[in-house]
């Protein structure tokens, strides 16, 4: 049974920081006042609006932000200012002492990868695969899915629907829910922060890759044994894919199609989740019950 970070309520405090690349503060400042409409308070880390070439600071300004709202306990949970690259030079130079005695919610997703298989694998801790302060404008803040933030921090029950694919494979499964980015799935192979997929629900999403090195990344997962043993498939955003010169020769739905063509668990393409507009909020570590039939895919959050 994991441990569950408690959930938030009216005047409970979110820290905002920014562990990986660089985020203007401009970026961040709506984020602020939407979490604020929601009826929380927000306390910004130093390195929001900070650089240091491609990052949000140096590795250990990084990491010294990060590690003062674990430790913080009027903080309930934290929300990154986004992803990029970072995080993977920090994780092993943190310390979770404080956290697991106050549990806190990690918000946030694509880079942050790196700390929800983190927290999954170490610890068995719940965290939310979750839209970061980008998305977060006029616009926006009353589209449902960045609504599913909201839900997921306050303990409201979650469900999505996926349109019908003919990739998908029919099937119904109960599982802990696990996974996130594909690049960065694929970069902690071989690591204590490597992503354990035996008899889980696994997520995966990405943006601006190569068609052949999906392929490659896929590989290295089949290869790594994290595609035989899981009970589900769910294929996330696949945004801004490119090709070579000389084609690949297969669309991104058919190589991932063909790395589980062989198995017999469910497979769910086009979930509303990931480097795209509709980015839903996803709690990973805990179990979902998925059902895909020929009118699409049904996940819920069932605790």
């Amino acid at each position: 049974m994991a441990t569950h970070p408690p959930f938030l309520k009216q005047g409970s405090v979110i820290g905002i920081t920014c562990p990986s690349g660089y985020v203007s503060y401009d970026r961040v400042s709506y984020a602020v006042t939407v979490l604020e409409k929601w009826g929380f308070k927000v306390k910004l880390g130093k390195t929001v609006g900070t650089e240091h070439f491609y990052f949000s600071g140096t590795d250990e300004e990084r990491l010294a932000d990060l590690q003062a709202m674990m430790d913080d306990p009027d903080i309930k949970a934290i929300l990154m200012g986004r992803g990029g690259y970072g995080m993977s030079r920090i994780i092993d130079d943190l310390s979770f002492f404080a956290f697991l005695k106050n549990p806190k919610w990690i918000c946030g997703f694509s880079d942050i990868t790196v700390i929800h298989n983190h927290l999954q694998v170490t610890f068995n801790m719940p965290s939310l695969h979750s839209p970061m302060c980008g998305a977060f404008k006029p616009e926006t803040e009353n589209e449902p899915y960045l609504k599913t933030l909201l839900t997921a921090l306050t303990g409201g029950p979650l469900q999505y629907n996926t349109p019908p694919s003919p990739f998908n494979r029919n099937g119904t499964t109960e599982a802990v829910l696990t996974g996130g980015n594909l690049a960065i799935l694929a970069h902690l192979t071989g690591s204590l922060s490597e992503v354990d997929t035996r008899g889980k629900i696994l997520f995966i999403e990405d943006i601006s890759e190569y068609l052949y090195n999906a392929d490659r990344m896929l590989l290295n997962l089949k290869r790594a044994g994290k595609l035989d043993e899981i009970s589900a498939l769910i294929v996330g955003g696949f945004t801004d894919m490119q090709d070579t010169e000389r084609p690949f020769g297969q669309t991104i739905e058919e190589i991932i199609w063909d790395k589980v063509k062989e198995y017999d668990y469910p497979v769910c393409f086009n979930f509303p989740m990931g480097h795209q507009d509709v980015n839903h909020t996803l709690t990973l570590g805990v179990i979902h019950k998925l059902s895909v039939t020929d009118t699409g895919g049904f996940l819920e959050l069932t605790r």
